[in-house]
């Protein structure tokens, strides 16, 4: 299935698509879908032209990968991970499709785009072997892990630099996990202003996404509405030549086979406080 949360005339609503509309359920919130609690359709279908997607869940935690596809790693000058490198982001960094992304004035000049895969884990996860690791998931999202690389780089620890306000744009579609045949076999882009930057394949992972679920289990339990973003390929602006950020005006979008995108026009840096 595919579920969204838009906002209705009558209000907002969680929603499936259905025969080219959205059918509305009685579930308050998306995290009561993904945590498996009993649903039932309410009301009559609605045309997508008639609703505006909204964000469609708020994750507990957000998990990042890096480095985990190898030409991204050759073309940063990454070392090939060993282990899958882990990291965060706060739910500050959460926005919505058609979003504007921004940034403080005078605080980075390097914004990049990073087309990841988010998975949406679906049933708690601790200790869970590899072959059972799938499982756990309730579904799949294309996400932007948007990037400071001059304050990323420039300190110690990644999280700054990836934690501002709006830098984890997700789609607006949750597509659940018996919708992807083969999660390691999905196209994913990156376009700028229309321009394709990044183009590759999720079967170009270092580390596949059940093996990610595995490891970071054995430490972190994993809850139903937890995200894992599992890193980017080749063709972020940094690995340009030369390098590219993004500036106000351009517009950015993440495309997944089978999972839709994520759209948002750059309004740059912003005052702010």
């Amino acid at each position: 299935m595919k579920w969204m949360s838009v906002q209705t005339p009558q209000g907002p609503r969680v929603a499936y698509i259905k025969d080219g509309a959205l059918q509305p359920v009685d579930a308050a919130r998306m995290q009561d879908i993904v945590e498996g609690q009993p649903w039932r359709d309410a009301g009559q279908p609605i045309p997508l032209a008639d609703v505006k997607p909204t964000l469609p869940f708020a994750p507990r935690n957000i998990i990042c990968i890096g480095a985990n596809y190898r030409d991204h790693c050759i073309e940063t000058g990454l070392a090939i991970p060993e282990k899958p490198v882990v990291f965060a982001k706060f739910s500050n960094t959460l926005a919505a499709d058609g979003d504007a992304i921004t940034w403080p004035e005078g605080f980075t000049e390097k914004v990049d785009w990073e087309a990841e895969l988010g998975v949406v884990i679906g049933k708690r996860a601790q200790g869970v072997s590899e072959a059972e690791a799938l499982s756990h998931v309730f579904g799949y999202v294309a996400a932007n892990d948007v990037s400071a690389r001059d304050v990323q780089l420039g300190e110690a620890q990644w999280v700054r630099g990836k934690s501002l306000d709006g830098f984890c744009p997700l789609a607006p579609t949750v597509v659940t996990r018996d919708e992807v045949t083969d999660v390691q076999s999905l196209g994913i882009r990156c376009l700028v202003n229309g321009e394709a930057v990044q183009s590759s394949n999720t079967s170009e992972m270092i580390f596949s996404v059940a093996f990610l679920i595995a490891y970071l289990s054995r430490a972190i339990t994993l809850e139903p509405g937890d995200l894992i973003l599992t890193g980017t390929p080749a063709g972020v602006g940094l690995g340009l030549k030369p390098p590219r950020f993004l500036k106000r005006g351009d517009v950015v979008s993440v495309e997944i086979d089978g999972l839709g995108s994520v759209t948002n026009p750059v309004h740059g840096a912003v005052a702010r406080g």
